[in-house]
């Protein structure tokens, strides 16, 4: 029993360990300044590598994330603050280059769609709560809302079936 247990412990921790996202940055794209390159590598987790989407460049393996990668750190080379390193990338390949978009007119709905749709869920769930808790009100009781002549044939209706079948 024990070694299964350590079996699946060992299984739990190489994938976890394969779950890790691997550096993509080779030797030769490392800067000789340590604080460029923690400013590059910084900026590189900000950046969408436009072939795989759902990664940073830093991550990326691709030929044009490497590109980007080298961007960055020649933009870094040349005296650009973050924010300019940022900007030129943005005006050379539009917003889809951020993981995190700005916040504009451009985005706006992009940023209020999550809060607005769990205001909306909380909203029906209330509503639900309230309907199940009254049901006179939601119309949860079929009988419920019927006139005095429809509750009266609905009773005759119920005892004529519950009735014992009469012989033929």
């Amino acid at each position: 029993m024990r070694s299964r247990a350590l079996a699946a412990a060992v299984l739990a921790a190489v994938l976890m360990l394969g779950a890790m996202p691997a550096r993509a940055v080779l030797p030769d794209e490392v800067m000789a300044d340590p604080a460029k390159e923690a400013r590059a590598r910084e900026l590189s987790k900000e950046l969408r590598c436009m072939v795989c989407q759902n990664q940073s460049i830093d991550d990326s393996e691709a030929p044009l994330a490497r590109d980007l990668r080298l961007l960055v750190r020649e933009r870094i080379s040349a005296g650009d603050s973050d924010g300019q390193v940022i900007d030129f990338l943005v005006a050379r390949y539009g917003e889809f280059v951020l993981l995190q978009p700005r916040l504009n007119e451009h985005t706006l709905l992009l940023w209020l769609t999550p809060p607005l749709a769990l205001l909306l869920g909380g909203f029906a769930l209330w509503r639900l709560g309230r309907r199940k808790a009254n049901p006179a009100a939601g119309g949860g009781d079929s009988a419920a809302g019927l006139t005095s002549d429809e509750q009266a044939r609905l009773e005759r209706l119920l005892a004529a079936e519950s009735a014992p079948d009469k012989p033929l």
